[in-house]
């Protein structure tokens, strides 16, 4: 039997906007300009399907959101939408806004930071992954990505494990690979991997940095498909989401002179 509310959750953007504005919202990609009562642009987010992404806002929560985003939906009395070609030219789009605009809510992107790239070799541990601002002679590498490149590096090192071990998936996945490591290096063991799994992996992970980065997401889609577990695929869903807004940044890493 389902509990009812004693009292219902706050909805302040459908309340200030009413509900028709989230009704009309584009079922498209784009980029959303949150307006507080000055008019100044408070928050900029990015969607490749600018309703879905709305509709999350409606409701708000104060026992599953952070005081933050509270006060952000408080806050907010107009939100204006730009439509954009798709889901690469929206997250153009909003990095371009957050360094020019430098909303108070937006706390990434809105100050150029150091380039970092994710790079990977095989070594005598397995393949080895570490975030650089230089990259080495014996490294392949992706990037520039700036401090997206850690989770870059954990949600691929989620999917490849997952990939190598599709018998035991993330049930023996090694401690502390669901966050965002910040250690130097990281590597994926080759214990109980042939070698020639492992070379056939770095093999397909220099497609990150080839003219169709899309064909390594499509080759760890194929190689993760197996994974059953609500759970699992919900991991999955995410890593894939991260390594899609990495590839959509059209980063031309021949363009970066090693040093």
């Amino acid at each position: 039997m389902t509990q009812l509310l004693l009292f219902p959750d706050p909805r302040p953007l459908v309340e200030r906007l009413g509900p028709q504005f989230f009704r009309d919202a584009p079922d498209a990609p784009g980029v959303y300009l949150m307006r507080d009562a000055k008019d100044d642009v408070v928050y900029v987010g990015k969607a490749k399907n600018l309703r879905k992404r709305l509709a999350s806002y409606r409701v708000a929560n104060p026992d599953r959101l952070r005081r933050r985003q509270l006060r952000l939906l408080r806050s907010v009395v107009r939100i204006d939408l730009q439509r954009c070609l798709d889901e690469s030219d929206a997250l153009s789009r909003e990095s371009q806004l957050l360094r020019n605009l430098r909303p108070r809510f937006n706390r990434a992107g809105t100050w150029p930071g150091a380039p970092r790239f994710l790079a990977w070799k095989l070594s005598s541990n397995g393949l080895e992954f570490t975030v650089t601002s230089a990259v080495e002679p014996g490294w392949c590498f992706h990037g520039p990505l700036g401090a997206a490149a850690f989770a870059l590096r954990s949600a691929l090192l989620r999917l490849l494990w997952c990939a190598l071990h599709p018998e035991t998936g993330l049930r023996t996945l090694p401690q502390g690979w669901f966050q965002p490591c910040r250690m130097a290096s990281v590597s994926l063991p080759s214990h109980g991997i042939p070698a020639v799994a492992l070379e056939r992996t770095q093999n397909q992970l220099a497609l990150l940095s080839s003219p169709d980065p899309a064909s390594f997401l499509e080759w760890i889609e194929q190689s993760t498909a197996s994974q059953a577990f609500p759970f699992e695929r919900a991991s999955r869903e995410l890593g894939l989401e991260v390594i899609r807004e990495s590839i959509f940044k059209n980063v031309r890493p021949d363009l970066i002179e090693p040093t």
